[in-house]
């Protein structure tokens, strides 16, 4: 899901702002993969947290719904 390219600048990036270097015995590769998992596993917990909020446990309230379309509509 995430692009493993810009998920590489970020780290380079991120690296470079706290002065670290990669470990020698892991490339970079296999830091990004790692890394790319480890936020694609977070994010679908996150998205499904947010369903059950979003849609009340199973008893979606259509009324707070359509009011929360109207508002990101704008």
């Amino acid at each position: 899901m995430l692009d493993r390219n810009v998920v590489e600048e970020f780290l380079d990036g991120q690296f470079e702002d706290v002065d670290l270097e990669f470990p020698k015995d892991i490339s970079k590769e296999q830091l990004v993969e790692a890394f790319c998992q480890y936020v694609e596993d977070d994010y679908y917990e996150w998205l499904k947290d947010n369903f059950k909020s979003f849609f009340n446990h199973g008893n979606p309230d259509w009324e707070w719904i359509r009011e929360r379309i109207k508002y990101y509509a704008k």
